[in-house]
C-alpha cells in the first residue's frame, strides 16, 4: 500500500496527508477514520477533539497536516474543505514473547499501521 499512496495523482482541489507507523492496530485506526470519511474539514476536527479513543489525537493531527497542506500548498479555502478518503494501510508488526508456565512462551504482535487523510475542496451547488 505504501507506493500506492504515494504514487496517488491528486485533483486541483485535493490535498493529502500521511501518517506512518502508528502504534495501533490497523482494526482499530480504521474505527476512528471511519468516523471522519465524508465530514466536513472543520466538523471532523471537532470530533477527533472529544473522542475518547487514544488514538483520536494522532489522526487529529494528520487531518490538520492535510488540511495545512491544502491552505498552503494548494491555496485552497479551509471553510470549504471535507475529507474524501480516510483509509488506513497495514505496515510492519513487532513479534515478542511472554514467559508463560511450564517453560511456555506466547507471542505477542504489536502492530504498526499507515494513515492517509485527502480532503477536498467542495463544489458549490449552485
Amino acid at each position: 500500500m505504501g507506493k500506492a499512496a504515494a504514487e496517488r495523482r491528486l485533483d486541483e482541489a485535493e490535498a493529502m496527508a500521511l501518517s506512518r507507523t502508528i502504534r495501533i492496530s490497523p482494526q482499530k485506526l480504521n474505527l476512528v477514520a471511519a468516523s471522519i470519511r465524508g465530514k466536513a474539514a472543520s466538523a471532523a476536527v471537532a470530533e477527533l477533539a472529544f473522542s475518547r479513543r487514544r488514538i483520536a489525537g494522532d489522526v487529529k493531527k494528520v487531518l490538520e497536516a492535510a488540511i495545512a497542506n491544502a491552505e498552503n500548498n494548494h491555496q485552497l479555502d479551509v471553510d470549504r474543505l471535507f475529507v474524501k478518503e480516510a483509509f488506513v494501510g497495514k505496515s510492519f508488526v513487532m513479534k515478542r514473547f511472554r514467559a508463560r508456565a511450564r517453560g511456555r512462551g506466547a507471542r505477542i504482535l504489536k502492530p504498526f499501521s499507515n494513515l492517509t487523510i485527502v480532503v477536498r475542496e467542495r463544489e458549490d451547488a449552485e
